[in-house]
């Protein structure tokens, strides 16, 4: 089992502070957030994905409600009525999290071929491309004491569903800003974690030096052993 995945895999008992913890989602903080990016963080919700056997972390309800607290793309309230919505709904809850895999891997599809620098598939840039028109369209444009603001229309999609959008609104502001060229995957055997190289002289490789980065200085010093 992974490093990374034994932040999840023990969650109802004592753990280490996950590092990038983001905001204390309602199971606290579960999901190691190291991608710099809300779209980068939910391609990263598969653990081990570049090995024979990829471990899902998205595999309820809950769990989806905890990363969108956690990763900050809905509030505290909104976690809450979410929860209790999705509590004896099980088809529905079905569909919001197929839907959910969908758009994560349509996302990691597109971004994984950027920080390769290889051209990515046209039916991945398609998906994605719908299903950011398609989570846009449930943006209403309000005004307020502070001016002008955009907001999720509650009453466009099944709760939990919502989740997909801000990080869709993400991918696309991602997409077409100057940051695009610092979308890295990590350089961790087998790990396949994608982030944003924020570094002064663009040079990160690893989605987290304490995980990834330390496994890779073990295995250099096992070498010059042998």
């Amino acid at each position: 089992m992974s490093q990374k995945r034994s932040q999840k895999a023990t969650r109802h008992s004592p753990r280490r502070a996950v590092r990038f913890g983001g905001v204390r989602a309602p199971d606290g903080y579960v999901f190691e957030l190291t991608g710099g990016h809300p779209c980068l963080d939910f391609a990263n919700t598969v653990d081990d994905r570049r090995t024979p056997s990829p471990i899902e972390l998205l595999t309820s309800a809950r769990d989806l409600v905890d990363w969108g607290r956690q990763a900050g793309v809905i509030t505290a309230h909104d976690a809450a009525r979410m929860a209790a919505r999705a509590h004896g709904r099980q088809a529905e809850v079905e569909r919001a999290l197929i839907r959910a895999r969908e758009v994560r891997e349509t996302i990691f599809a597109v971004l994984s071929s950027v920080a390769r620098r290889t051209p990515p598939a046209a039916a991945s840039v398609d998906a994605l491309g719908r299903a950011v028109a398609r989570a846009l369209s449930a943006r209403r444009l309000v005004y307020g004491h502070q001016g002008f603001a955009w907001i999720w229309r509650a009453d466009a999609s099944p709760d939990l569903e919502r989740i997909v959008w801000p990080v869709l609104a993400s991918a696309a502001d991602l997409l077409g800003s100057e940051y695009l060229p610092r979308v890295r995957e990590c350089a961790g055997e087998g790990c396949g974690w994608l982030f944003l190289d924020r570094s002064k002289n663009g040079t990160r490789r690893w989605c987290d030096m304490t995980v990834c980065g330390n496994r890779a200085k073990v295995r250099r010093h096992r070498s010059r052993q042998t």
